[in-house]
């Protein structure tokens, strides 16, 4: 057992029984920004820079998986100027990842329907797929164009096309079945959650996946989301016990 400081209480946490999974709803970029009287962008790029932090420390402190909620389907109803700020930021982001995923070692994985994105950034990703699969270690999995109804109807879809065709029986239909369906197939359910900025809500985030996680809310604006807010959610989520539906 280690103990850290987290502002006016202290983290204890197991580093031999982490979580496998841990999950990131990445919220309060634009609140961040207007509490500060700047442009919601400003906020963004703080926040791409928390996550390059958390991401880095996810790796050094053993977690196999982490996925972040980067830009969801719904998030194409905001104003042009913040959509183009959001992808510029993500086209920065994969590049100087790119260049440094040799010494880095952090493996990557999009979840979501890349199509709509640009041509170049689709190439990014494609390019960052196959850089990560010479890695072992933390996998980073990036929601991007990502929806959990979405997913499932895709998965649903897909499922209903290979059934037609005669590559699948629907009497084999189980969650497992279905799961490899899904953007995350091959990645183990998240065992844990976490929403910063006060919010309350799953907010369509990996519907299918979370129905056993646990989940953990805090008031922290995710641009302020430290080291020791993750230490802080882990170690909540070590006190709890997870029963999955049983005694």
């Amino acid at each position: 057992m280690a103990l850290f400081s987290n502002k006016s209480r202290p983290a204890q946490v197991d580093f031999d029984h982490l979580p496998r999974h841990v999950a990131i709803i990445m919220d309060g970029n634009g609140r961040w920004a207007r509490k500060r009287g700047l442009p919601r962008t400003a906020g963004h790029g703080v926040g791409a820079e928390t996550f390059r932090t958390i991401a880095t420390y996810a790796k050094e402190i053993g977690l196999e998986y982490l996925s972040v909620y980067a830009f969801s389907t719904e998030n194409w109803k905001r104003s042009q100027d913040e959509v183009q700020a959001i992808m510029g930021l993500l086209k920065k982001y994969l590049l100087e990842a790119i260049g440094q995923m040799e010494r880095d070692r952090v493996k990557m994985e999009f979840f979501g329907d890349l199509s709509r994105l640009s041509p170049e950034l689709q190439e990014l990703c494609q390019r960052t797929r196959e850089i990560s699969k010479r890695y072992e270690g933390c996998q980073v999995n990036i929601c991007l164009n990502y929806g959990g109804r979405d997913e499932i109807l895709r998965a649903a879809r897909a499922w209903q096309e290979d059934c037609a065709a005669g590559r699948a029986r629907p009497e084999d239909l189980d969650e497992s079945v279905f799961s490899g369906y899904l953007f995350s197939k091959s990645v183990p359910d998240p065992d844990l959650i976490i929403r910063p900025s006060g919010e309350v809500r799953t907010s369509n985030f990996l519907l299918w996946q979370s129905a056993y996680s646990e989940y953990y809310f805090t008031d922290v604006l995710w641009p302020d989301f430290s080291k020791n807010d993750l230490l802080e959610a882990i170690a909540v989520y070590q006190k709890r016990s997870r029963r999955f539906g049983g005694v």
